[in-house]
């Protein structure tokens, strides 16, 4: 299926930039969604060679996922420029590998700050416009350790099991409206996060 807009959490580097590359370079305009700006502008410089027609818009937004306020300001306002987004993919996320024993638990909160409500969050603000037109398409991003508990991802795995649990109540309620909801499993995959877990993992 072919999408005219995405928007992409997570999409300066690692699996959402994947997704933002394959889509652009399949005619798709994009808007990035990450807390760094350097990372942004560096992504969107790369996205802009792999477009396909002069019409595809590939724009980016300096926002943390955790911070309601700001995503709710600078969602709605690109919306009410740009349109609402036909595909929706959520892939900001963190890890922090270690014995439960030693984990603080701020680092609890953070994982689940980040994994799940930063899913919730960019969803309350996109999917009641989605509901409005009748259609839309979510991807979120969860990980085998949403599948299968993990030895070492105690924190990790609780966040990512929340992102599948959330994502399977969802897809039932938003099917009737026309919303399709996708949650992905990936395996460890070669971005950042899985070289900063490296030395970190028990």
């Amino acid at each position: 299926r072919k999408y005219e807009h995405a928007i992409i959490t997570g999409g300066s580097s690692g699996i959402g930039m994947a997704i933002a590359r394959q889509l652009v370079s399949e005619g798709t305009s994009v808007c990035l969604l990450a807390r760094h700006e350097d990372k942004l502008e560096a992504a969107k410089a790369e996205l802009s060679q792999h477009k396909v027609n002069e019409n595809q818009a590939i724009d980016f937004l300096q926002c943390d996922v955790t911070d309601y306020v700001c995503l709710k300001t600078k969602l709605t306002d690109y919306v009410a420029e740009h349109g609402q987004p036909d595909l929706v993919v959520n892939s900001a996320g963190v890890t922090y590998p270690g014995y439960f024993q030693d984990l603080d638990v701020e680092i609890f909160h953070w994982l689940m700050n980040i994994n799940y409500y930063g899913t919730l969050h960019v969803l309350k603000v996109l999917v009641p416009g989605m509901i409005e037109r009748g259609s839309g398409t979510i991807l979120n991003i969860s990980s085998q350790a949403g599948f299968a508990g993990v030895f070492g991802y105690s924190g990790y795995s609780a966040s990512k099991y929340a992102v599948r649990g959330f994502s399977d109540v969802i897809r039932s309620e938003l099917k009737p409206l026309g919303i399709q909801v996708s949650v992905a499993f990936p395996p460890d995959t070669e971005t950042p996060q899985l070289a900063f877990e490296e030395p970190l993992k028990p």
